[in-house]
C-alpha cells in the first residue's frame, strides 16, 4: 500500500473536493461540511465523470456528469462503485492511503 500526505485540511474548502496524484493513481479527496475527509478514485467508473467536482454531503458523492450517487464508506452506487481509500486528519496533514 502507497500512502502520502496530501498537506492540512485547510486547502479543501469544506462542502467540496480535489484531486491529488498519490503514486501515480488520482485521488478524489472531499472534505465535508462536517470536517470529515473521506477519499476515492478520481473518476466515476460510468463515464469518467470527475468526482472531486460533485456535490458531496455527510455519506456520499453526487457524479457531476450523470448523478449517480456513491457512499463514502462502501463505493457503493446505483449499478456500479467506486473504490475508496483511507484518509485521516493528522497534525502533520491529511494522510491518504491507496
Amino acid at each position: 500500500m502507497a500512502g502520502a500526505n496530501i498537506g492540512p485540511l485547510s486547502q479543501i474548502p469544506p462542502g467540496e473536493g480535489r484531486n491529488f496524484d498519490i503514486g501515480g493513481v488520482m485521488v478524489a479527496v472531499f472534505h465535508t461540511r462536517a470536517g470529515q475527509v473521506f477519499a476515492t478514485q478520481a473518476a466515476c467508473p460510468h463515464k469518467g465523470g470527475p468526482l472531486a467536482d460533485g456535490l458531496i454531503d455527510g455519506a456520499s458523492v453526487v457524479c457531476p456528469l450523470h448523478d449517480r450517487v456513491f457512499a463514502f464508506a462502501t463505493g457503493a452506487g446505483p449499478d456500479c462503485s467506486i473504490t475508496v481509500y483511507n484518509a485521516v486528519v493528522t497534525e502533520a496533514g491529511v494522510l491518504v492511503t491507496i
